[in-house]
């Protein structure tokens, strides 16, 4: 293995490899941290925690271990991978894993990058921008769990922990990699790197040869594998013809329109916490429901935010949000029980509970569904799988997700 990346959620971890991947690195990826060594002789490892909201000891000591880990796979730079839209407020924890992986690795300025402008995500004068609007008025500030009211990432970072943080403007990054590196003071260890265009992530790529620890979303391994002497090829070609179905739990602007989009002609079924917890609904009787429909069915979670902060504050954040999560875990280990072969998942954490669910351990990594959305099988199950992080597709995604993931049109669910 020659590159390691430690993922703070399970979409993010298949938006990186599918970066990795289409830029020529064989990759795996790996849901939680292994107990042995790795499964296949990839250049490249991708580690899937649940730590992005975490709390701040539980994401230390998993990121830690992580890198461990990949460290003795014989990984020799380590990429943190956190969400484009870097979800964390103030008492979030990417500032203190970094500073705990900048010290176990013994590493020095570090480039932190979140954007992706193939995504509509980029960074200019140190603010984060989702398309044309600053992070904190693109949605983001909804989050239900993770508001993000600053767009600025050098205060963000700043709130989180004690490491000095700087910025490398895009005039530097306009010039190369050499101005890039000549931009990293030695005495700052987060260096916030301005970002417009994907040509720049390929400098930034550049530029981080031979650094031991980076930050950022999936742009920022666009240009890593060419440091390794890698070269982009083809992904590999994966599908399944079964039954299939969608299930989503993001409350993202995107993942609600996709939902609006898809009910107008698909069989669909909205799921509450309430409903969870009080025992009105139970994940036996929707997989029944799910596997006696003719077109590929939606179950759905996914509320506008008002509805969200209701059910919270009825129920408590955390309670409500468990409740779903372990609803969908339960539903999607049913259904693959029941033949289901095709699978497709929005939200980081609904994808997250899907693969525990499933009893997943690693994924190998296919085409393209999506920007940032590859198609995955596990290497322990027979399905297909896409994992989408709510604000990723168009308001298709649905419908072409699950005709890619077969090769024909709409299929019936049995």
């Amino acid at each position: 293995m020659k590159l390691g990346v430690i993922a703070d959620d399970f979409t993010g971890a298949s938006d990186i490899a599918l970066t990795i991947a289409e830029a020529g690195m064989s990759v795996t990826q790996y849901i939680g941290i292994p107990d042995g060594d790795a499964t296949s002789r990839s250049d490249a490892g991708v580690v899937a925690l649940k730590s992005r909201t975490a709390a701040v000891s539980e994401a230390v000591a998993d990121s830690l271990a992580a890198c461990n880990w990949l460290k003795a796979q014989g990984a020799e730079q380590i990429v943190l991978k956190v969400c484009s839209t870097f979800d964390s407020t103030a008492e979030g924890n990417i500032g203190p894993v970094l500073e705990a992986l900048a010290a176990r690795l013994g590493a020095g300025p570090m480039i932190v990058c979140p954007a992706f402008p193939e995504n509509g995500r980029s960074v200019y004068q140190g603010h984060l921008f989702v398309t044309d609007k600053l992070l904190n008025e693109s949605g983001m500030q909804d989050h239900p769990l993770t508001p993000m009211t600053d767009p600025d990432i050098r205060r963000v970072l700043a709130s989180q922990t004690n490491l000095t943080v700087g910025h490398i403007p895009i005039q530097a990054v306009a010039k190369g990699t050499d101005a890039i590196v000549a931009a990293m003071p030695a005495d700052t260890a987060l260096m916030v790197t301005d970002a417009i265009h994907d040509a720049d992530l390929l400098e930034i790529g550049k530029a981080a040869s031979g650094m031991p620890l980076l930050c950022g979303g999936s742009g920022i391994a666009l240009g890593l594998p060419a440091n390794f002497g890698v070269t982009a090829s083809p992904t590999k070609s994966l599908g399944n013809s079964g039954a299939s179905v969608v299930l989503s739990g993001s409350c993202s602007k995107a993942t609600r329109a996709q939902v609006a989009r898809y009910r107008q002609f698909a069989p669909s079924r909205e799921i509450s916490a309430g409903e969870v917890l009080e025992g009105e609904v139970n994940a036996e009787d929707v997989a029944t429901w799910v596997m006696d429909q003719e077109a590929a069915p939606l179950v759905f979670s996914s509320a506008d935010p008002d509805v969200v902060r209701d059910a919270q504050k009825q129920f408590g954040a955390s309670r409500a949000a468990e409740a779903i999560e372990g609803f969908f875990a339960e539903l999607a280990a049913i259904l693959a029980k029941q033949g289901v072969g095709r699978i497709v998942v929005a939200g980081g954490e609904t994808s997250g509970a899907v693969v525990k669910g499933l009893d997943v351990t690693a994924l190998e990594i296919g085409p393209r569904l999506a920007a940032g959305v590859p198609m995955v099988r596990p290497l322990n199950a027979d399905l297909v799988m896409a994992l989408k992080s709510g604000n990723f597709g168009g308001e298709t995604f649905f419908e072409d997700a699950l005709h890619l993931m077969r090769g024909t049109g709409m299929e019936k669910a049995v």
